[in-house]
């Protein structure tokens, strides 16, 4: 499991940033990445979504809540922003638990607005912004 920060120093480092974050996640499905408006949650899960093989335009799925892509050998990843949910009750609505608890990746977008419906086994990850404009992932 992941002792240390992941840092990306620029927009060029993202990519290779992810591929560290992944790799050291290990088998850790459901990844719920925080961090406040604008930090670059969408950027970095779509930077894992290459480095899983996905090869579709991974866009953030503010408005959908949930995206859907699919690794060169066909293994789903689930994209779900949690931004506009209100109620964890919504959560249910879109068929939160089949994403979370389906075995496959899932990168979930502001988890704090699922509450305790994170599944206890998900790595929870924090984007940080540094003044510099640099970010770090934080376990």
């Amino acid at each position: 499991m992941i002792k240390r920060p992941v840092h990306i120093g620029s927009p060029e480092g993202v990519d290779g940033a992810a591929a560290e974050f992944l790799a050291a996640a290990g088998e850790a499905r459901v990844i719920a990445l925080s961090g406040e408006l604008g930090a670059g949650k969408t950027t970095f899960i779509r930077a894992m979504c290459r480095a899983l093989g996905v090869e579709q335009t991974v866009t953030s799925p503010t408005f959908a809540l949930v995206n859907e892509y699919f690794t060169r050998d066909g293994e789903p990843v689930y994209h779900i922003d949690l931004y506009r949910i209100e109620d964890t009750e919504e959560l249910f609505d879109l068929g939160y638990e089949e994403y979370v608890y389906s075995g496959f990746r899932c990168f979930i977008e502001w988890p704090e607005k699922a509450g305790p419906l994170i599944p206890e086994d998900a790595l929870r990850a924090e984007m940080i912004v540094h003044p510099d404009g640099s970010r770090e992932i934080r376990f």
